[in-house]
């Protein structure tokens, strides 16, 4: 066998060795997703994560919704102001009984609907609210975060491979966004927001995009700066490469891994910023599916939480375990993306 022969054999050979799935998803997406599963701090994480998909896809059936009624509102029973321990059967304006109830419940109760998490103040419903509260949850953060990512990925892209003046306007813009605590910025900006787009989610989903891309572009910016300037780079151009194709087919894929990693961490700190602001009084509005929603209603109440405890206890719990499933994700990809860094916390 000649040079040629064996030197174009090799990838036909290990073409050969893939197994079905590796040749479909790729090597490298398979090489990922597979050490992936082999980490049990991201197996816990998936987990978690599937959970709350699982939950959020069936929060119909879970907590089922009256015919006309805004899902996302949350059903009340009456307008007492002391909260109600889990149990409780449901007196006035009772929703519908999903079907599975009766399979949990005995004979004589199966058509008796009770509040499976207590109420809130105000009787709110609180099982409703955790359920489709998951699906607010899963559209705030990977909306926030997807906006976010794009737009800070084009404009630190941008900004690293021309330099230059380009470069310090960009940066310079991106200082002044991160002068500001994200929080406070966050809340400023919302209450500004809300009197021209309506109270509701809109106004402070907007609010955390505007200061979202700083720590992308910075980020994906230090990675560019330094994957521009390898020899690969530097052959395309000399060949004739244009800008556009040497920016998103040679620099990109080799620089966006620790963008992506950001991304996934950040998916919890913007559902617990979010939830933070509907807390103040600045997210969702009153009686809205959001877990910081759930929490105000407890504002009253945090004095005596050894006697109404549910009221914080199960949106606080559900809150806690939805950012801990994305940290322990993201830790476990920033692992797999650069081993260099694995077991280094």
């Amino acid at each position: 066998m000649t040079v040629d022969e064996t030197t174009i054999g090799a990838p036909a050979r290990k073409y050969k060795e893939m197994g079905r799935i590796e040749r479909f998803l790729g090597h490298d997406t398979y090489r990922i997703l597979r050490n992936l599963l082999r980490n049990p701090i991201s197996v816990l994480g998936l987990v978690l994560l599937g959970l709350f998909v699982l939950i959020a896809l069936a929060a119909p059936v879970l907590a089922p919704v009256k015919e006309g009624q805004d899902p996302y509102r949350i059903p009340r029973d009456g307008y007492g102001a002391v909260p109600q321990p889990p149990g409780t059967v449901w007196k006035t304006r009772q929703p519908p009984i999903p079907f599975w109830w009766k399979y949990v419940m005995p004979a004589d109760k199966e058509n008796q609907w009770i509040h499976i998490m207590g109420t809130a103040s105000g009787q709110w419903d609180i099982w409703y609210g955790v359920i489709w509260g998951t699906r607010t949850a899963l559209q705030v953060g990977l909306l926030i975060t997807a906006v976010g990512a794009i737009a800070g990925i084009a404009l630190g892209a941008i900004s690293a491979y021309y330099g230059g003046v380009v470069d310090m306007v960009i940066m310079r813009i991106a200082d002044v966004f991160m002068a500001f605590p994200f929080t406070l910025a966050a809340m400023t900006l919302s209450a500004v927001l809300t009197p021209v787009l309506g109270k509701g989610i809109l106004a402070p989903m907007v609010a955390l995009m505007a200061f979202s891309w700083t720590g992308f572009a910075r980020l994906l910016r230090s990675d560019i700066l330094s994957v521009r300037e390898r020899e690969y780079v530097l052959a395309a151009r000399v060949t004739g490469v244009k800008d556009g194709r040497i920016l998103f087919r040679h620099v990109l894929p080799n620089a966006i891994f620790p963008t992506l990693v950001l991304g996934s961490m950040r998916i919890g700190s913007y559902v617990i910023t979010f939830a933070g602001l509907s807390f103040l009084g600045i997210g969702a509005e009153v009686g809205y599916a959001d877990w910081g929603q759930l929490l105000s209603f407890a504002r009253d109440w945090m004095t005596n939480l050894s006697t109404y405890w549910y009221i914080v206890v199960y949106p606080g719990v559900t809150l806690i375990l939805f950012v801990l499933a994305w940290n322990l994700v993201g830790d476990a990809l920033r692992d797999v993306l650069d081993p260099r860094l694995q077991g280094s916390r």
